[in-house]
Formats: C-alpha cells, structure tokens, sequence
C-alpha cells in the first residue's frame, strides 16, 4: 500500500473540497459574510428550481446552527467519503449494477457509467432526462446526473453515507468533476487501484490522513492553551486502527474467551496473532479453569462483545489481579 501516495491525495482532497464547497455555495448567493435572502427565488439572474430553493434554504439553516466554517467542512467530508466508498466498491465489483462510477476496466479515470449510460440499469434513473442531455452533449450535467442518482441509489445499502435525492449535499457538489485535476480525478490517477484491493483499510488511511492538517491545528492550539472545541474533538482524538492490531484484540480477547470454552486447534491455527496465556501459579489456573467451564455453555448470541474483550484483555494483561 502507497501511503505517501494516499496522505499526499487526502491532505490535498481536503482542501480542494472545502473550496469547490465554498464556490457551490457561492454559486447562490452564499458566502462568509451572508446570504442575502434566505427565501430567494432568483440568484445572480438565474431563476431557481423548486429543488434548488429547498436545497438552499435547508443549508442556510444548517448554516445558523453550525456556522458557515463547520458547515463547509462537514459537506466537503461528505463528499470525500462518498467518493471514497463509491472508488473501494467500484474496484472490488460491490457495486449493484456492477458499472464503474468513475473509472474503466482498465483504471483509467473514464467513467463506465456515463459510456454505459443506454444500457444503465439504475434505481431512480430518469431515461428522459438523460436522453435530453446527451441530445445536448451536456456532458458534464450528464454525469453529475448520474452521480447522484448512483449516491441516491446507494442510500437503501448505506443510508447514513448517502442522502436520498434532494439534500442539500446535492446542491454542493464540486465543479468541473470530470476534469483530471478534479478529486474524483485525481482519486483514481494518484492512489494506485492495487491499493484498493490490498485492504479495507484503505477507508481508514483516507479518514485519518484527511485530518492531518485540523489535527495539528488542534495541537498547536493546544500549545498555546487553545481549549479543544466540540467541533474539534474528532480530529484530535480519533485515530485509524490498523488491522494487526484489531485482529490481535480479537483474537486474544473474543477469539480467548470462544476457544477456552470450544477448544478447536483448527480454528486457532488461523489466527495470526494469538498468544498462548503464560503458566500460572495453581490457585489461579484453578479458577481460571472454572470460568472456562462456564464458557463451555456460552452461545454466541450471548455474547456482549465490548464487556467481554475489555474483561478478557484485562484478565490476560494481568491474570492475578483478575482472579483476586
């Protein structure tokens, strides 16, 4: 996996986003100094849909909320994550219609879903509309259609990540993303497609690499007794786990807790990380054979698996203390 490669796209997407956001926006009258009239109709001369004048208004409300900044930044996250999770499907064939969003077979930034459009199977596609465009070699208008009618179709799959049709994400969707230099573009050309493949983890790179600027920010504010605000917190606390050392946590709490009760050399002998609990004294290894007794009857549904692998890795770290 090209880390350089994925930090250098991210830390650069993050920003590009939040100025294709800031330019959307402004783009209805909509900028850090104001808004003009939340209800408007008419925006520098062009008279809005009725789509566009609730997606509008919906933001000016979000933006007395949460303020223009943060509001800025959460859509412009929005769509780093949806570009994202639409790149990881489409290399790994998850998407439903099994048509890439925004590549070709061959990894090149040439969407097969604006070349596939006549034959596209896709949930809520309007086949008029996209005749009209094509008629009008609207390229660029074709597939921001098609975009987000894919987003919109998503939605039933993962509802949190993609809105239905009509938020106002939809309104603030980059310029121009059918440019080389766009993020889509440069999400498909930059981070080799192998790296896609490689790992899930992929999506968690991107998320902690994305917040490497904020996070210093927070840091360096911290230096100079600059509290930590609500707003701020994930990107100074949150942080990716690789996957060594999930697994490891798995297998030495989870994976413990099921073999001590259902021994079963076959399915230890696939676990990577698995540590084989050190001899104890014999007062403890009695108790410590009495609980595996009770685990011998435990099913899997009854497991609670948060209590249960801060329990275990407590019991492993420190044996004595835990059978006191």
């Amino acid at each position: 996996m090209n880390k350089n490669a994925i930090q250098k796209y991210a830390i650069w997407a993050r920003n590009e986003l939040i100025e294709q956001v800031k330019q959307r926006a402004y783009q209805y009258d909509i900028s850090e100094t104001g808004y003009g009239d939340e209800h408007a109709t008419v925006v520098s001369g062009r008279v809005l849909s009725t789509d566009e004048k609730q997606q509008r208004h919906a933001f000016i409300e979000e933006i007395k909320q949460s303020g223009y900044k943060q509001t800025i930044e959460e859509v412009a996250y929005t769509w780093f994550n949806r570009f994202v999770a639409l790149r990881y499907m489409e290399v790994n064939d998850y998407l439903p219609t099994h048509i890439r969003v925004f590549s070709d077979a061959g990894g090149n930034f040439n969407p097969e879903i604006l070349t596939n459009v006549l034959h596209l199977d896709l949930p809520g596609l309007d086949t008029a509309k996209v005749s009209t465009l094509l008629n009008a070699n609207a390229i660029e208008e074709l597939y921001r259609y098609l975009l987000l009618t894919q987003c919109n179709a998503m939605n039933s799959i993962l509802p949190e990540m993609f809105e239905r049709m009509g938020a106002y994400t939809e309104m603030l969707l980059p310029n121009n993303i059918l440019k080389p230099e766009s993020v889509i573009g440069r999400l498909v050309n930059d981070i080799p497609e192998e790296d896609f493949r490689d790992a899930v983890q992929i999506i968690g790179w991107l998320y902690q690499y994305y917040n490497t600027e904020p996070k210093q920010i927070v840091f360096d504010g911290l230096k100079k007794n600059i509290k930590i605000t609500k707003e701020n917190i994930p990107a100074a606390t949150q942080l990716f786990t690789p996957d060594w050392i999930v697994r490891y946590m798995v297998e030495n709490a989870l994976g413990r807790l099921w073999y001590e009760g259902h021994p079963d050399e076959t399915l230890k002998s696939n676990w990577k990380y698995y540590l084989d609990e050190a001899d104890q004294e014999e007062a403890v290894q009695a108790q410590l054979d009495q609980i595996r007794e009770e685990y011998k009857t435990l099913k899997p549904e009854e497991i609670k698996c948060i209590e249960r692998i801060i329990q275990r890795l407590i019991q492993f770290n420190e044996p004595q203390t835990c059978c006191a």
